[in-house]
């Protein structure tokens, strides 16, 4: 295993790969971690497919990208992630445009925002994080036709703040909490990449914990959320990251030679995470239960009005 670290780069993930002629698709890839992420790969080659929720958003992302690597093929997708029409348009066109996809990192989400309802009607963090990626991602997987490809779920040390309920995932029946819902939400990512693992019919699925960074997720945060949370990390020892060692974990799961045909981990640190988790590092059980990552795919699959069977060409 590596000797990676919560500091490492996404420069030193890189360090002697070349992803020349690989093509990777990126969600949520104007800013943050994402665009961090596409930056980093194209520097190694990488054709890359980028979406965004508008074209504007994008145009601004390639230009960051290109400053980086004037030789760079990069390409857009437009995706509201609120709205599983979208993600079935986007899915759609994405098919009639390429035949071959060899990684996708799900990065876009949102995190502890006010309570609200996507397009459809359901709670806007499992809506957008879980629901939006499951049928955008589902829809392509096909693409991945090859067993060196993989998926980076972007699940979130905040998946410990709650385990997934079933029974009302969209806080129907409940008081909506937006921490609480933010933990189902990284939850049901975890638990979508410990089912997708097993169904895809080409490659690996894993979930990526990025670890603390300042990006646009916070976006909906308040003051006194900041204060809480830098209270937190202060008596839990966590240390902020910075843009490109918060990538550096995504990036290490569709590049580290040592996770070739490894599927249904949960990563963190670019290292493999452990189980009963400490004040830092470590997941909760709960997000290893396949009995019920098989039935959150069941669910998804009621609740978005598509069922899903793949077949390896």
């Amino acid at each position: 295993m590596s000797n990676f670290n919560a500091s490492t780069t996404t420069a030193e993930v890189l360090s002697g790969i070349s992803l020349t002629g690989r093509t990777v698709l990126i969600t949520g890839a104007s800013t943050g971690l994402g665009l961090a992420s596409a930056i980093a790969l194209a520097q190694v080659g990488a054709n890359l497919i980028l979406t965004a929720r508008s074209e504007a958003k994008f145009l601004a992302a390639k230009d960051a990208v290109l400053a980086s690597n004037p030789a760079a093929v990069v390409d857009f997708c437009e995706l509201h992630l609120d709205d599983i029409v979208s993600c079935k348009q986007a899915a759609e066109e994405l098919n009639r445009r390429y035949n071959h996809v060899d990684h996708i990192i799900a990065n876009a989400g949102v995190m502890a925002c006010a309570e609200q309802r996507t397009a459809q009607g359901f709670e806007w963090q499992f809506g957008v994080n879980h629901l939006g990626h499951f049928v955008f991602i589902n829809n392509i997987i096909e693409l991945l036709t090859a067993d060196h490809c993989r998926v980076a779920i972007l699940s979130s040390g905040g998946h410990r703040y709650g385990d997934i309920d079933l029974a009302d995932p969209n806080f129907e029946s409940q008081p909506y909490n937006k921490w609480l819902s933010y933990g189902r939400a990284k939850t049901a990512n975890a638990l979508y990449a410990l089912e997708l693992n097993k169904r895809m019919p080409y490659g690996h699925a894993n979930a990526v914990h990025p670890g603390a960074i300042m990006t646009e997720l916070s976006r909906h945060l308040q003051a006194d959320d900041f204060a809480e949370m830098g209270s937190s990390m202060k008596d839990s020892g966590i240390v902020m990251k910075s843009l490109e060692a918060g990538a550096a974990t995504q990036v290490w799961a569709i590049t580290a030679p040592e996770l070739e045909g490894r599927g249904g981990l949960y990563l963190e640190d670019c290292q493999v995470g452990i189980e009963s988790p400490g004040p830092t590092t470590g997941y909760a059980s709960y997000i290893k239960n396949y009995d019920n990552a098989e039935s959150l795919w069941h669910l998804s699959e009621q609740l978005v009005g598509q069922n899903f069977t793949f077949s390896r060409s």
